[in-house]
């Protein structure tokens, strides 16, 4: 069952039916869906589908003859072209006279074997694109070589693309729609588990408890999630156990840059680069403190959600897993578990105001949304702002996030308002996340200020 993508298959379905030469280009991780989208969106359409392997050009061009030519005369014996310029000069003939997909998937792999493919083929799309009614999608999972030897202005296919869509993992409220057991609870745990992540939302089994679904997928050597990030860096980058060193240091609570070259016995220079690929991929983000104005203080972190869990929980209970211990293994983590959710919910709450923005029912349009963090003068310590949004103006949204069983009381409220003293904006609003609820005492207050927003967990699933 295809699960999401409504809007990337509304716009592909448009460009569809524009009756002239389409290309539009489809990239984004590995694991996050590419292929499925694509699926979907050819299945009731005259389509050519090829996937270039990590081989021969001689072998990618065999099996490329044969998607055509199965295409044309269906199953049996084919001939092969004598070069991938014939077999696209014939796929253009083709698409003369009707409208015809043609899906080149992995495509780095193809333009590695084949030097000058890409020549070739912005050769041809500049010969026959102004007769042609070919719809041409190059989909690849190496984001660095998409995005640099296809969309870059160094390419030869520079400019000849009709549009481009980077697939990004789900959000919270999209990943719900995978499952229909979890509580809603335990579909949080579940999503800053694994994140929105297809091919990971798949490891997950609703008929089956968080714990039930941790061990299997985490604490099991022979599961599939236990050897993915080590598995998915082999697949991304030249130097896994330099990424690996990395990420490990900054899921041990090393955000800086300095502190991250230190601990993983690189040059900042080194792990600056490393820290820019793994922000391309996804798995690491680079933050500041929204309405900051100074570099300075600028911090790394997993962004991903998976890999955030398992480089949090696996490395530590490493060997007792190893060992067929997960119980044990379990337990450690069960113990830290609802502080880790803390981040996580975090992130919920960002989605959530997100979309409030997109629907227009926040009481302004806000153009950055973050934490914040710096120096307090009236404490002389350093503070914190889980969420801070504004619109760089007059206006900001300051919201603070709670993961715990017990309601939220007034204090939590009275030091949101006090922080907020900290900033110059003339229109403030305040925004309170409770996983259950607030307590009469904060309910009364929110109702004195006026300006403030109390919304539980629940609220935020029943609105959207």
């Amino acid at each position: 069952m295809f699960i999401g993508r409504e809007k990337e298959l509304g716009e592909l379905d448009r460009l569809y039916h524009s009756g002239t030469f389409q290309f539009p280009v489809i990239y984004g991780r590995r694991r996050v869906g590419k292929t499925a989208l694509i699926n979907e969106f050819i299945k009731d359409k005259e389509a050519i589908s090829f996937t270039g392997l990590e081989t021969k050009s001689k072998q990618n061009l065999e099996n490329f003859s044969k998607a055509v030519f199965e295409y044309t005369n269906g199953p049996g014996p084919t001939p092969i072209f004598k070069n991938f310029q014939e077999a696209l000069e014939h796929v253009f003939a083709l698409s003369k006279e009707k409208r015809l997909i043609l899906v080149i998937d992995e495509y780095p792999y193809l333009a590695k074997s084949e030097k000058g493919f890409a020549s070739v083929l912005q050769m041809l799309i500049d010969k026959h694109k102004g007769s042609s009614n070919l719809f041409l999608i190059l989909c690849g999972s190496s984001m660095s070589f998409m995005e640099k030897q296809v969309l870059g202005y160094k390419s030869p296919l520079y400019g000849r693309r009709t549009a481009q869509f980077k697939i990004l993992p789900f959000d919270f409220f999209e990943s719900r729609r995978w499952f229909e057991k979890f509580t809603d609870t335990e579909m949080a745990v579940i999503y800053g588990v694994v994140g929105g992540t297809p091919q990971y939302l798949l490891q997950m089994d609703d008929a089956l408890s968080v714990e039930e679904n941790i061990k299997n997928a985490f604490l099991n050597t022979s599961s599939y999630l236990f050897e993915e990030p080590g598995n998915m860096l082999k697949q991304e980058v030249r130097e896994p156990a330099a990424y690996n060193a990395i990420i490990s240091a900054i899921a041990g609570g090393r955000t800086k840059l300095s502190e991250i070259s230190d601990s993983a016995g690189e040059e900042t220079s080194a792990a600056s680069v490393h820290l820019k690929n793994l922000i391309s991929l996804g798995i690491v983000e680079k933050e500041k403190p929204v309405a900051a104005k100074t570099k300075k203080k600028t911090i790394y972190t997993i962004s991903d959600n998976m890999f955030r869990f398992w480089y949090h929980f696996v490395p530590p209970n490493y060997s007792i897993i190893q060992n067929g211990m997960a119980d044990a293994a379990y337990k450690n983590i069960s113990e830290q578990l609802p502080s880790f959710m803390g981040a996580v919910f975090e992130d919920i709450c960002r989605q959530y105001l997100w979309r409030l923005n997109r629907r227009g029912d926040m009481p302004f349009i806000f153009t950055e949304i973050g934490r914040w963090w710096g120096g307090d003068p009236e404490t002389k310590s350093e503070a914190e702002i889980d969420i801070l949004a504004t619109d760089n103006k007059d206006s900001a949204a300051f919201c603070e996030c709670k993961w715990t069983n017990e309601d939220v009381d007034v204090h939590a409220l009275d030091k949101l308002v006090r922080r907020s003293g900290l900033f110059r904006f003339k229109k403030k609003y305040f925004y309170l996340f409770a996983k259950n609820g607030f307590t009469p005492e904060c309910v009364r207050r929110a109702d004195e200020l006026g300006n403030v927003k109390l919304i539980s967990y629940e609220d935020m699933l029943r609105s959207m």
